[in-house]
């Protein structure tokens, strides 16, 4: 297999210091935002003209890599860790899609984000519901939960 190299184009602060919810906590007090290394900003140009955004990271602090997850709200469900939002993934990528509140500069303000502060930020996307959302999508292993 052949490897690769990325680089972080900035760092996603949020409050969370040693242990970030499951899902975002909408009711923790703090700013979640992204700062976007300077020489990118340019690349920003447009980007306030959506509201939501996908935001790539890196799990830095995520050594361990499990082929098998242990999904929160479902004790005693094992599924495999490409089919779970674990962060033990071969590659240590996360993902999350959060409403954009504002840019200034090369900072760009979100809604909650679950991830821990100063982590490495991968890329950036417009969430494109057109594009993005898919209607027939089926929630998989996950039936009905109200989270």
């Amino acid at each position: 297999m052949q490897s690769l190299t990325m680089h972080p184009i900035g760092i996603v602060h949020t409050p969370y210091v040693d242990m970030a919810p499951v899902r975002p906590d909408e009711n923790i007090e703090g700013e979640f935002y992204l700062d976007v290394d300077p020489k990118y900003q340019t690349a920003l140009q447009n980007l306030d003209e959506f509201s939501h955004i996908i935001v790539l990271f890196y799990f830095d602090r995520t050594k361990k890599v499990h082929l098998t997850a242990h999904p929160p709200n479902f004790p005693g469900k094992e599924v495999g860790v490409f089919a779970s939002r674990s962060p033990f993934r071969p590659n240590h990528i996360g993902m999350d899609i959060v409403k954009l509140l504002r840019i200034k500069e090369n900072r760009i303000y979100t809604s909650h984000l679950d991830i821990l502060d100063n982590t490495p930020l991968l890329d950036i996307k417009p969430y494109v519901p057109d594009i993005d959302l898919k209607a027939d999508a089926s929630n998989g292993w996950i039936y009905p939960v109200k989270f």
